[in-house]
């Protein structure tokens, strides 16, 4: 198991998964964390994809950030090229949340625009808990373009493809031509879901903190220089600051571990 060391801001070395498990605790209201990965040059994907720049102690820190989370949300182009499967935790970490009286698996969470997501996936099939499917409502973005779609073809190909999916998912219309963070935080939260955590893309990223909905960033910075035109971890059309305060740094030889939660307290969400 690769060695983790917490450097601030209570120094202490070879943390085992309890101890490193302490530092990324959600707090007891609604959160919503967001984990990346990104070289030491900003790069956040290595050959257009980011499991590229992870070695173990970042899949390490990756499996424990979903330990206790009741949904694991994820950008549908982000699944596609990363290629996830069914949200299934390791055996060890099943055990950990039946012992804390919590499902055995979190709930897989897609967003998409388009609903250009295969029913027949593993992600589906293989599902040991019902997936979310959020996206937008009528047939806007239907091709990818962000206009709105008025042939009936187009719309009877996005009634399909609802149709298709709304047998392996909940599909969820949450905006009109993106998927509002707020409304989706609003349903989950209906739901009884209060811990989420997403794990990208930059796209999805990007708009959560346009409407201001991420409460932490867990960042994980590889030690490398990758050069090219691979992306930041968050891309979006306008520039939209949001305030963060660090709350803890680790290290894995030359690796960082870096945690900020939302500057002023927690996202909240118009009831």
């Amino acid at each position: 198991m690769p060695i983790i060391d917490r450097l601030w801001p209570e120094p202490a070395l070879a943390l085992d998964d309890a101890a490193l498990a302490e530092n990324y605790t959600f707090p007891d209201e609604p959160w919503l964390r967001a984990n990346f990965i990104a070289s030491a040059d900003g790069a956040v994907t290595r050959e257009g994809r980011s499991g590229g720049l992870g070695d173990e102690a970042d899949h390490r820190v990756f499996d424990l950030l979903r330990r206790d989370a009741d949904v694991v949300i994820v950008g549908a182009g982000t699944a596609r090229t990363e290629g996830y499967g069914a949200m299934r935790l390791p055996d060890e970490l099943v055990r950990w949340r039946l012992g804390q009286g919590l499902p055995a698996h979190p709930v897989f969470v897609l967003v998409t625009r388009t609903l250009d997501l295969d029913p027949a996936s593993e992600v589906f099939t293989l599902a040991p808990v019902r997936p979310i499917i959020y996206t937008i409502s009528g047939v806007a973005a239907a091709d990818g373009t962000g206009v709105a779609a008025a042939a009936p073809a187009a719309a009877a190909e996005r009634r399909d493809r609802f149709d298709r999916l709304s047998k392996v998912a909940d599909v969820v219309e949450a905006g009109e031509s993106d998927v509002d963070p707020h409304l989706m935080r609003q349903d989950l939260a209906a739901r009884g879901y209060r811990r989420l955590h997403t794990e990208g893309g930059p796209h999805f990223l990007g708009a959560l903190i346009a409407a201001g909905a991420v409460d932490e960033l867990c960042l994980t910075i590889a030690p490398t220089l990758e050069g090219g035109a691979a992306g930041r971890i968050a891309s979006a059309s306008e520039t939209t600051p949001l305030g963060m305060s660090l709350r803890a740094v680790l290290r894995s030889g030359d690796e960082l571990f870096l945690r900020y939660v939302r500057a002023g307290g927690a996202f909240r969400p118009a009831s």
